[in-house]
């Protein structure tokens, strides 16, 4: 088998919830040692649900093929073992609230002075100064305050996006700087200190959005519709299907009101001939095409907008995607020895090939080789009463 391409490479990461694990699953997918430290009482992802074979869905899709050791770091031993650990590490990775580490005497300053070639990445809500720097931060919170829900939704009331796509979004932000300084370290032997608030990520993402309120024009929720371009929206065939219909610029606007609408005198009707024409004219431009899909087919509708090259997708729920043809999954075993397929990762290597997960960690699994290894075989001392 091919070498992965973070082989070789070790990651510390104090995580929990789902940023960071999202981050790291991602190292550890491309073949670098994860050690997951984690509190003695365990990152509280595990207790999330019990969906994937009676363990927690999001603990068992983000931390696959990491080792797991439980360290309670207010104790000196337990310090030390964690020092010991990022002494020889090449990346170390937390989103514990801001400066929490630093109060304990292990900021990423300190591991840095003592490791310079050691990445560090610091995940936050905020960011580690202003206002809201010590505020929690949880994915809804920050779709909240963001703005982003205010774009999603139909128009009576702005929704949360169904996926936790904050929390999603900055762990890969943090992966793609995390290997960015990995080949900057390359060529200045240097590591570097990576800092990403999760309010700053969503922001950015929101940038289209942002200039549109900026210009005194905010995107109003319209549901499975485009803002601006016309038509894009869902449209109800004879047989009841739902299929979202995409027109991304006035050539395929004449191809589709010419080839599947065929009705050439739309191409150039006053409202009908440019997509702001169409934008502002969205009512009169959609109530014409859902009449004419209205009187046909999902069969005579897919096979129209095959032939004319149209953009066009099912309207689906969770079991198409499971049953869909193009979903691949591999499988992962949990803590308790259950084999649980999800999707595969997307990236294919080498003509196909999709890198190995390993195993789910039980908590501490690793404690005692870990200890031995990094030079600290005490016994774990469990949290002290609060």
């Amino acid at each position: 088998m091919a070498r992965a391409p973070l082989d070789g490479l070790t990651v510390v990461s104090i995580e929990q919830a789902v940023a960071a694990p999202y981050c790291t699953s991602r190292l550890a997918d491309a073949g670098a040692r994860v050690i997951k430290v984690e509190r003695p009482e365990g990152d509280f992802a595990r207790g999330y649900d019990s969906a994937a074979g009676g363990e927690s869905s999001y603990f068992v899709w983000l931390n696959r093929g990491k080792q797991s050791v439980a360290l309670d770091l207010r104790e000196d031993a337990d310090r030390d073992v964690l020092l010991s650990m990022t002494d020889r590490a090449d990346v170390f990775v937390q989103n514990l609230k801001p400066g929490a580490l630093a109060r304990k005497g292990l900021g990423t300053d300190v591991l840095r002075d003592r490791n310079p070639r050691l990445v560090t990445c610091s995940i936050s809500g905020y960011g580690e100064t202003g206002p809201y720097a010590q505020r929690k931060a949880y994915d809804l919170l920050i779709q909240a305050e963001s703005g982003l829900a205010s774009v999603t939704g139909g128009p009576s009331e702005p929704a949360r996006v169904g996926i936790s796509i904050v929390d999603i979004a900055t762990g890969a932000a943090a992966q793609s700087a995390i290997l960015e300084s990995l080949i900057q370290r390359g060529v200045t032997g240097r590591g570097s200190d990576i800092r990403l608030s999760m309010f700053d990520v969503i922001a950015d993402w929101l940038a289209v959005p942002y200039l549109h309120a900026a210009a005194g024009k905010p995107p109003q929720r319209i549901g499975l519709a485009h803002p601006s371009i016309s038509p894009y929206g869902v449209f109800s065939t004879r047989d009841a299907r739902p299929l979202l219909i995409s027109i991304q610029n006035d050539r395929e606007w004449a191809i589709f009101a010419r080839d599947v609408m065929q009705r050439p005198d739309l191409v150039d009707a006053p409202g009908f001939e440019t997509n702001n024409a169409r934008v502002a004219n969205r009512a009169e431009v959609d109530a014409v095409i859902a009449d004419m899909i209205a009187t046909r087919s999902e069969a005579e509708m897919t096979e129209r907008l095959l032939a004319s090259d149209t953009a066009f997708a099912s309207v689906n729920d969770l079991d198409g995607l499971i049953a869909h043809p193009h979903t691949s999954t591999s499988e992962v075993v949990t803590p308790d020895g259950a084999a649980v397929a999800f999707p595969a990762p997307p990236a294919l290597v080498d003509g196909g090939r999709r890198f190995e997960r390993g195993a789910v960690p039980k908590l501490d699994e690793h404690g005692e080789a870990i200890r031995a290894e990094f030079g600290a075989a005490a016994p774990l001392r469990r949290a002290r009463s609060t």
